[in-house]
């Protein structure tokens, strides 16, 4: 690795200042020409070599890495064996060895420690443990089996109590381990407790052991001294030595520990510790440094401002480093805050440290400054910038240093350092910046945080566009975490103000486009809204600029969201409602209800209007907004429905009107279902007996036992009569049984008993038990509340009589249709096993077809030796068979309904011209139409040239389909016949030269007259023979007015003149103006055009003038009287100038051209002492030379030291 070393010349006026006094003023003398070579400075005083750390004594670097011996790895895991005697064990009972107490601990050892134990009996009934494992994990089951397995006996022993702490060790190390060594519990006491005795528990072994541990730890301390001295602060160092060299090899020879305070304790006591001989012996040869130096030592001071300490020991102490590597005995202390600095040494050394110091202080003052300004510290960060910026930028462009205190000193007091212009013109921009600051303004705007994420964008591209918009004001949006709707604004008050504006006008499109409209569609629509591929909802989202959101197809909400625009909501609204309205026989009605009975009629939750809408077919009806005064409500559905929930809705605000009284009934929820019978028919008995109105609770309500009855009070009180005695009869749970024929069994307990579980839910939770399979028993129970347990068992039998009369029934439909019957996902096939109650079954894919293509050639009809017959037309493929299962007339009518599945194919005749227009860019225009029918449509091939479409799909969409194929032939016709129309031609002759004219400024003449007549205008093109002919496209009438149109251009250009006048050239740029402002005013005012030379023309004065006559001469006069105008100001301009004279600084630096620099020169460099019999000192040197620049790991010839240090490879 290499270094380079770069000076400049400010690290070069440092080098100087850490010169000698003698040597600064010969540095001066050969800076300002002498070339006297003793002022020049050395190597080593300009580049000081690191201090390099020394090998112990005895220690040779090794020359190869790989020689050294590599230690051998040992085992982590050890395995030690304690032995337990039998009048030490806890668990004596030998009938039981290896069971037990005994082993259920050392099963709970093994757990606790991870160790592994072996038990084994001895001969004399003695317990011997192996345990296995890592070192801490042995030690601790050890402990475990001591506490655990053996007996405890306790002693104590007495040691003094300043030992005590000897025996905890450090964080009570040394007692843990001691604990682990003994498999003991040793117990020290406090240090409050005037006790010196020591408790030890364990065994009677381990007694021995730690006791004996103990008082070798005390005797130990007994032998050990402490001697305290007491020696000034300014004496440390020499004791310490470098580095603390001297006090370590103290410390190694004495073999006492010397504990000397560092410089930054202020603490004068010197602590030796050790074996007392050790202890006297450290303390002599501590004494002894002292005497010497306290007869030869000075202490001095250098006064010094406290804001310069850090430049004079400059950047990482480098400065300093120069004055203490030429003086190491003298120790210099700088005291913050104070302004002076401290010297320490020999009189001799702290008198030439003194000086140099001097000199640097008198250097600094006289070339740097400071000054100290008040600024708020609110704005302290601000004057900072983002990552620094602002405070970097004034730091490089003013040279100088800031310090700006950090926010935990609340200081407002920012001091600026360096250069004395610098430090004004810093303080200057920084007073500039804060004043700013100060007239600047805060304002909160209040946005609904719902909208934040929107104007920040997608990683902030928004915001940006904003920040960029107005880059001195800050915007901040709070945490989303905080839940705050304020943005804080700063900067100066009118820009706020701007963007204040700007982000409310963004807000409010926002709030405008987040309107939302939820519009009620039934359920089986939703698809037809969406359409095929999502084509329709996507088209109308694009055409009226909306987000228009569905419910997930398994929820059993039919509301479709719309948001975006209010207009734009309600055109999407309409275009919905309409499909819908489309598809069904829809229709809307209008209710008259008073406003005051609207709550009443919607109910808690909704609960009264929703039981309305669900009993009546899915009707939707639609309250106005609460306090709106509105009496309107909105019934929509098919006509039916509607017409009886608009008698419901107006009978029950009749009712309200006149008494409404409600009761609450609670039964159990899997009881609902059997109250409300089959499609409704036991609840509507009730309400028809008693005419009150029962609504059960929804599966979204908290409480799914309560049952609300509304009515008057006479049918509250029967209603609630009828169902109290429904529901008293369910409780009663009796116990029936039933016979089923096992070959029906199965039906039953099918898809983990699905039947099962639905006969329960239906009829209050009666429970239905088959006999296992395989018992051949045909007795099967029921338990339940009688009357749900009679309607279960019912309709098992009805069940069982459909599986007795179940037929088998196939359909052939052949194979290439099978998919297209299934329907997406398996929707018509599912929907017509729900509606006929059978059970379809498609047939296996017919795999031959599909590999026919790769199957071997057959040689004279045979394949493998044997002659296959062809298959009987008449027969039925099986894969073409679909297999229906259930009643007859069931499976007959299901049969119907696949065949109406099957698509047919018709033909339209369409002119082969049509085609590709049908066709569409890329298939646009033929997919529009598939989706709109879904059917699929086939163009035939255009080499064909047939005018046959295929259009298959559904009989029943084939109609429609062929209908709209021929609505479109029609209007392609219609546009064929306009285009007739719009292709008639008309040709005029114009002289090529008015072209440009005719054209206009970047088209604007031609465009126009494009516009207004509506036609297409062709011009010649360059390399044409007909230059003259210009060629108009359109209708006749529109193609004769742009003629007429172009000739009266034509007839006025003829008309023109154009004129050529002198003007002086120097003139030119001024009346042309910035980027053409002034000539374009000119030719705009005079209706004229003005063309000026080209550069390089043969007579660079001369303008042409071009227009109508008496414009032309108006427009000349003009620019004549502008040039004279022009002309006198510049004759003026040059008298001034004759009479100035060049700068004279100018001048002077032009005849005294500056010397090539000589560079930094010093003394007994490297290269010099290789090549001083070649060269002189300032000569640079050799670098092809491989002994003053050797290469990285190869041998240098020379076999001398290198001054480069010793190698290192």
């Amino acid at each position: 690795m290499s270094s380079v070393a770069v000076l400049t010349q400010e690290s070069f006026n440092e080098h100087r200042s850490g010169l000698l006094p003698e040597q600064v003023k010969s540095a001066v003398a050969g800076h300002s020409g002498a070339e006297d070579e003793d002022s020049l400075p050395t190597y080593k005083d300009a580049f000081p070599p690191l201090p390099e750390k020394p090998l112990p004594e005895g220690v040779q670097e090794t020359g190869n890495a790989w020689t050294t011996k590599i230690k051998p790895l040992k085992s982590s895991v050890i395995t030690q064996v304690f032995h337990v005697p039998l009048e030490e064990r806890k668990y004596k009972d030998m009938n039981q060895f290896g069971e037990g107490d005994q082993a259920k601990v050392c099963l709970d050892i093994m757990h606790k420690t991870g160790a592994h134990l072996e038990l084994s009996m001895a001969k004399d009934q003695g317990l011997s443990i192996m345990v296995s494992g890592k070192h801490d994990a042995v030690m601790k089951a050890r402990k475990e089996i001591v506490s655990r397995l053996q007996t405890q006996a306790s002693a104590t022993v007495a040691i003094p109590k300043e030992h005590h702490r000897f025996v905890i060790g450090k964080s009570g190390e040394k007692l843990q381990e001691l604990e682990l060594k003994t498999a003991t519990k040793i117990q020290i006491p406090r240090p409050e407790d005037p006790s010196n005795l020591i408790k030890i528990s364990g065994t009677k072994e381990g007694l021995e052991k730690a006791k004996h541990e103990i008082l070798l730890i005390s005797a130990e301390q007994d032998k050990r001294a402490v001697e305290r001295m007491n020696i000034e602060k300014v004496y440390h160092p020499f004791i310490t030595g470098a580095y603390n060299k001297l006090v370590g090899e103290w410390m190694q020879e004495t073999g006492a520990r010397i504990n000397v305070p560092p410089p930054s304790v202020n603490k004068t006591e010197i602590v030796i510790t050790g074996e007392k001989e050790q202890v006297a012996l450290a303390m002599a040869k501590i004494k002894k440094i002292y005497e010497e130096k306290a007869n030869s030592y000075t202490v001095s001071s250098v006064s010094a401002p406290s804001w310069l300490h850090r430049f004079i020991i400059g950047k990482k102490g480098q400065n300093l480093a120069k004055i203490t590597q030429q003086m190491p005995k003298v120790h210099i202390e700088f005291t913050e805050g104070e302004d002076k600095i401290t010297l320490e040494g020999p009189t001799k050394d702290v008198q030439i440290v003194q000086g140099q110091i001097e000199a640097v202080v008198t250097d600094l003052v006289s070339r740097m400054d400071y000054t100290e300004i008040s600024v708020d510290p609110k704005f302290h960060r601000h004057l900072i910038g983002k990552g620094g910026a602002n405070i970097n930028r004034i730091k490089e462009q003013h040279k100088v240093s800031v310090r700006i205190p950090p926010d935990n000193e609340k200081s407002n007091l920012i001091r600026i350092e360096g250069d004395p212009q610098g430090v004004q013109e810093a303080k200057k921009e920084l007073l500039e910046l804060a004043s700013r600051m100060e007239n600047e303004r805060t304002k909160d705007m209040i946005i609904e945080q719902r909208f934040h994420r929107a104007i920040i964008g997608q990683k902030g591209e928004k915001i940006k566009e904003v920040r960029d918009k107005f880059p001195e004001v800050i915007i901040n949006f709070p945490d989303p975490t905080q839940k705050s709707d304020i943005v804080q604004l700063r900067g100066p008050r009118t820009e706020v103000e701007k963007c204040t504006k700007f982000m409310q006008k963004m807000v409010a499109e926002m709030v405008e486009n987040s309107f939302s409209v939820s519009v009620p569609i039934f359920k089986q629509f939703h698809k037809n809204i969406i359409g095929k591929g999502g084509a329709n909802i996507k088209k109308i989202r694009e055409e009226t600029n909306t987000k228009i959101d569905l419910p997930a197809e398994n929820s059993n909400s039919e509301m479709i969201v719309i948001t975006g625009k209010k207009a734009n909501c309600e055109a999407a609204k309409n275009r919905v409602l309409a499909i819908q309205k489309e598809l069904a026989n829809i229709t809307e009605v209008e209710v008259s209800i008073p406003s005051k009975l609207h709550n009443s009629l919607i109910g808690s939750k909704g609960r009264f209007v929703r039981s309305i809408m669900e009993e009546c077919g899915g009707v939707h009806i639609h309250f106005p907004t609460e306090g709106s005064g509105i009496d309107a409500v909105i019934i929509r559905g098919p006509a039916e429905e509607v017409e009886k929930a608009k008698k419901q809705l107006l009978y029950l605000a009749e009712e309200k009107q006149i008494k409404s009284h409600t009761v609450e009934l609670r039964a159990k929820p899997e009881y609902h279902k059997f109250l409300i019978g089959k499609g409704g028919g036991n609840i509507r008995k009730v309400r028809d007996n008693t005419g009150a109105r029962i609504l059960f609770p929804t599966a979204d309500d908290k409480d799914q036992e309560l049952i609300t009855v509304i009515g008057t009070e006479e049918a509250v009180a029967e209603a609630q009569k009828e169902l109290e005695a429904l529901i008293k009869s369910l409780d009663n749970v009796v116990e029936d049984f039933m016979i089923v024929d096992p070959k029906h069994h199965r039906f039953f307990v099918a898809r983990r008993g699905q039947v099962l579980r639905d006969i329960a839910d239906e009829y209050g939770g009666v429970l239905v038990s088959f006999p296992r399979t395989g018992s051949q028993s045909d007795k099967v129970t029921l338990k339940g509340a009688k009357d749900c347990l009679e309607a279960a068992k019912k309709r098992m039998l009805e069940m069982i009589e459909d599986l007795d009369a179940q037929v088998i029934m196939e359909c052939v439909i052949p194979q290439k249709f099978h998919r297209s019957i299934m329907g997406p996902k398996g929707s018509r096939i599912q929907q017509i096993t729900k509606d006929h109650n059978v059970q379809i079954k498609f047939p296996d894919r017919d795999e031959q077809q599909a590999s026919s293509a790769d199957a071997p050639v057959q040689e004279n009809g045979e394949a493998n030796g044997e002659v296959k017959e062809p298959a009987d037309p008449l027969v039925p493929k099986k894969c073409d068979v679909i297999v229906l299962s259930g009643r007859k007339e069931r499976c007959e009518a299901a049969v119907e309904a696949l065949k109406a599945l099957v698509p047919l194919t018709i033909a339209v005749e369409v002119p082969f011209e049509l085609h590709r227009y049908i066709i569409g860019q890329k298939g646009s225009g033929i997919r529009k139409m598939m989706d709109e029918f879904e059917v699929n449509i086939q163009v035939p091939a255009h080499e064909l040239q047939s005018d046959i479409i295929s259009v298959t799909g559904l009989a029943s969409h084939l109609d429609r389909a062929k209908e709209g194929l021929l609505e479109r032939v029609k209007e392609l016709q219609a546009e064929q016949e306009d285009r007739a129309l719009r292709s008639f031609k008309l040709t005029i002759t114009v002289d090529p030269k008015y072209h440009p004219k005719i054209i206009g400024r970047k088209g604007a003449i031609i465009t126009q007259i494009r516009n207004e007549h509506e036609v297409n205008i062709q011009f010649p093109e360059k390399n044409d023979e007909n230059q003259d002919q210009i060629t108009i496209t359109g209708y006749e009438q529109n193609a004769v007015a742009a003629r007429d149109a172009i000739q009266a251009i034509v007839h006025e250009l003829e008309e023109m003149i154009s004129e050529d006048i002198t003007l002086d050239s120097r003139v030119h740029a001024r009346i042309i103006g910035a980027r053409g402002k002034g000539i374009r005013k000119i030719m705009d005012e005079f209706k004229v055009d003005v063309r000026f030379p080209q550069s390089g023309a043969a007579d660079p004065n001369l303008v042409t003038v071009t227009g109508r006559p008496e414009r032309v001469d108006e427009a000349i006069d003009h620019l004549l009287n502008l040039e004279e105008e022009y002309m006198g100001d510049m004759v003026e301009n040059e008298a001034k100038m004759a009479y100035m004279k060049p700068s004279g600084s100018t001048a002077s630096s032009m005849e005294e051209p500056r010397g090539p620099s000589k560079g930094f020169v010093v003394r007994e460099a490297p290269w010099a002492i290789v090549m001083s019999f070649m060269h002189n000192s300032n000569n640079a040197p050799d670098m092809s030379s491989s002994e003053e620049f050797p290469s990285f790991g190869a041998p240098v010839t020379n076999a001398r030291s290198s001054p480069w240090g010793p190698k290192r490879f």
